[in-house]
C-alpha cells in the first residue's frame, strides 16, 4: 500500500496491520473463514509497518480504510497504541477500553463512522478464563508478572482491574518508562484494591529476579513481542519458574524463545505452559465479527476454531 494514495479497491477487503503479516497463518485460514461464514467475496490483505513506523504511514492505513467503501475494516497487532496516537483525529468514534487504554485493535465502519475499538481486554479475558478457570486467584493466592507494558499487557491489566477474582500483585516490567507511565495513568484513573508494581528494565537478568520471588502457582506473561517481532526472550536460560505456575507466551509463532523455557522447566516446576494460539483465536474472531457486525461464539466459534486448527497441523 502506498503511504499515501487511496486505493479503490476491486473488492471487499479487510486489513491485517502487523509486522511480518505473510507469514501468519491467518492468510491461510481467512478464506477459509469466509467461507464458512457465508462471505467468500471478502479478501484479506496485509499491510506491514516497521515497529514504531512514521506517523503518515499509520494515518495512511487508517484513511484508506476510511475512504474506500471497499475497504472494510481491519486487525491492527503490533501497532495498537502508535496507529492511535497518529490517527486518532481521523476516527469518528473510538470506544471506551481505546479511550483507557489509547490503542486499537479494531477498525472497522458503522452508520458512515469509522470506528476503532481495543478488544484485546475482551480477547484476554476470554483466554484466561480458559486456561484458568473460574476462582484461580481466590484458590491460590497468585501473583502475575507480566513482562511488557505495550498494547498486550495493557489489556491484559484492563482486563484483571474488572474482575471479582483478581490477584493480589500484578508485577509489570517494560524497557519504556513511557509505556510504564501510561500503565500506571490507567490503573490509577480506574481505581484498584491490585497492587500494581512497575520496573522499568531491560535486563533479563533482573527479570529472573522478579521471576524466583514468586508466589507458587503465579501466572507469567510474556507481552513483549520478544520472540516473534523482535529477538530473545525477557529472561536468560537460568529463570526459576515458581511452583505450579502458568506460563502464557502470547505469541504462537516465531522463534519462540520463552516458551521453550518454561517447556524446558515444565516437568521440573510442574508449570501448566500455554501459547497464544487460544488468544489468537480469540482476537480475529472478536475483530471478524465487529467488521462483519456479525457474532462469532458458540458452535460458530468452535467450527471456525476447527478450521484454523486443521490449516496449522494442531489437530
Amino acid at each position: 500500500m502506498s503511504s499515501a494514495a487511496i486505493l479503490t479497491k476491486a473488492q471487499p477487503t479487510f486489513y491485517f496491520v502487523g509486522v511480518t503479516t505473510a507469514q501468519s497463518s491467518i492468510m491461510q485460514i481467512f478464506p477459509l473463514w469466509m467461507q464458512a461464514l457465508h462471505r467468500p467475496e471478502l479478501a484479506i490483505e496485509g499491510v506491514d509497518c516497521r515497529i514504531h513506523d512514521d506517523p503518515a504511514r499509520y494515518r495512511a492505513v487508517v484513511s484508506q480504510i476510511k475512504d474506500d467503501p471497499l475497504s472494510l475494516g481491519g486487525l491492527v497487532t503490533t501497532h495498537k497504541l502508535d496507529l492511535l496516537a497518529a490517527a486518532r483525529d481521523l476516527f469518528d468514534w473510538i470506544d471506551p477500553y481505546a479511550e483507557l487504554t489509547n490503542e486499537i485493535s479494531s477498525i472497522s465502519k458503522a452508520d458512515g463512522r469509522l470506528e476503532g475499538h481495543a478488544k484485546d481486554p475482551i480477547s484476554a479475558g476470554s483466554t484466561i478464563r480458559a486456561m484458568l478457570g473460574d476462582g484461580y486467584f481466590g484458590r491460590t493466592n497468585a501473583d502475575v508478572l507480566c513482562f511488557g507494558a505495550g498494547g498486550s499487557g495493557t489489556a491484559i491489566a484492563l482486563h484483571m482491574l474488572n474482575q471479582a477474582d483478581r490477584p493480589r500483585r500484578f508485577i509489570v516490567t517494560d524497557i519504556s518508562q513511557e509505556r510504564l507511565d501510561s500503565l500506571r495513568q490507567m490503573v490509577e484513573q480506574h481505581g484498584t484494591d491490585i497492587d500494581f508494581i512497575y520496573h522499568c528494565n531491560a535486563d533479563p537478568r533482573y527479570n529472573d529476579a522478579l521471576l524466583s520471588e514468586l508466589a507458587p502457582a503465579s501466572f507469567i506473561i510474556n507481552a513483549t513481542g520478544m520472540g516473534k517481532d523482535t529477538l530473545g526472550s525477557p529472561l536468560t536460560d537460568d529463570g526459576q519458574f515458581p511452583q505450579r505456575g502458568v506460563v502464557w507466551e502470547l505469541n504462537y509463532r516465531g522463534a519462540l524463545d520463552f516458551l521453550h523455557q518454561a517447556r524446558a522447566r515444565q516437568t521440573e516446576r510442574a508449570l501448566q505452559v500455554e501459547d497464544g494460539w487460544l488468544y489468537f483465536l480469540f482476537g480475529w474472531t472478536q475483530v471478524i465479527a465487529q467488521v462483519l457486525h456479525t457474532p462469532i461464539e458458540g458452535a460458530t466459534f468452535d467450527q471456525l476454531a476447527l478450521i484454523a486448527g486443521r490449516v496449522t497441523g494442531r489437530l
